[in-house]
């Protein structure tokens, strides 16, 4: 007879999850995904159902890496919240299942896995296309995914200059409180980015708050906002003269305003680059518009509960 699932909050699962553990495993994932052979892993395109009274989305995303034996799903629900909402605008939960019985062995609160992957996530894509020599990063947004993406860069790559902007100042000098290290505040965004080698977009804009004039020639762009076909983060000049990349071309597509809206090209997905198969420019500037795969949940929960079980 199965056991009852365990149920993992967020302070376990923040307590368990490293991204010295996470990105590894994600980076072969991406590879693996990348070579559309579905008897390694089987992953749709995300579900999503309008919740239209409370101006918010459901979001299905089940996941199959057979080669792990990992079978999950998460569900994340995700608002556009007026400016000043004390409401939050993200809330996800992670079931973990046995494969072969398909029992759920585990439910996670998924809030933390999700800022920590897709953290982890866009961490690769600078490393395989951020230029030489990158001394300033600029953070657009203070919420929990700039605090993510701060400590997920910070912790892989050493920077002289980290910037932060947000469209409320005090949020800004909040973050910047919260992270105890040297961070400037900027009153604009052209102020975060001018010169910025690297920069993360994680605002919850629906329309672009990044233009091209701004961003340095041959600079990557990590874009994590605008999940949606309707939301922008990025103009139509960077995304046009940018080399794209993406983590699913198939999700980009049917998702990703900045690349729907511009009739930007998409050049290559991460694990192409992982396979050897398409370049990294690094050379050129780059944007990888990040949208979050259920594989991605897949493999950060399994380290998660693989972690708790042996735990002492």
């Amino acid at each position: 007879m199965a056991q009852p699932p365990a149920f993992l909050s967020d302070d376990v699962v923040a307590g368990l999850l490293r991204y010295d553990d996470l990105i590894p495993p994600l980076e072969v994932a991406l590879g693996k995904f990348s070579r559309h052979d579905s008897s390694e892993v089987a992953q749709p395109v995300r579900s999503v159902v309008p919740i239209q009274n409370h101006n918010g989305f459901l979001g299905l995303m089940p996941a199959y890496i057979a080669y792990e034996s990992i079978l999950c799903t998460k569900m994340v629900a995700f608002y556009k919240r007026e400016e000043g909402s004390v409401l939050p605008s993200i809330q996800a939960s992670v079931l973990l299942f046995d494969p072969e019985h398909g029992n759920i062995t585990a439910v996670m609160d998924g809030l933390e896995i999700t800022n920590k992957r897709t953290a982890a996530v866009s961490a690769i894509s600078a490393k395989l296309l951020m230029p030489p020599q990158s001394n300033v990063l600029g953070i657009l947004g203070s919420g929990q995914q700039a605090l993510s993406h701060y400590e997920a860069f910070t912790h892989l790559f050493s920077f002289k200059e980290v910037r932060v902007w947000s469209r409320r100042r005090e949020m800004a000098e909040r973050f910047s409180a919260a992270v105890q290290d040297p961070i400037t505040v900027c009153s604009s965004v052209r102020e975060a980015v001018d010169g910025a080698d690297v920069i993360v977009t994680v605002t919850s804009s629906s329309e672009p708050v990044l233009f091209g004039e701004w961003v340095k020639p041959g600079a990557h762009v990590a874009a994590v906002g605008a999940c949606r076909p309707d939301w922008r983060e990025l103009d139509n000049d960077l995304m046009r003269e940018a080399v794209i990349y993406v983590d699913s071309r198939e999700g980009a597509a049917m998702e990703s305003g900045d690349i729907i809206l511009s009739g930007a090209k998409v050049f290559a997905e991460l694990g192409e680059i992982i396979n050897g198969t398409l370049p990294a420019l690094c050379e050129r500037t780059t944007v990888f518009k990040s949208l979050g795969m259920g594989i991605q949940d897949a493999v950060a929960a399994k380290i998660v509960f693989d972690k708790w079980k042996n735990k002492p």
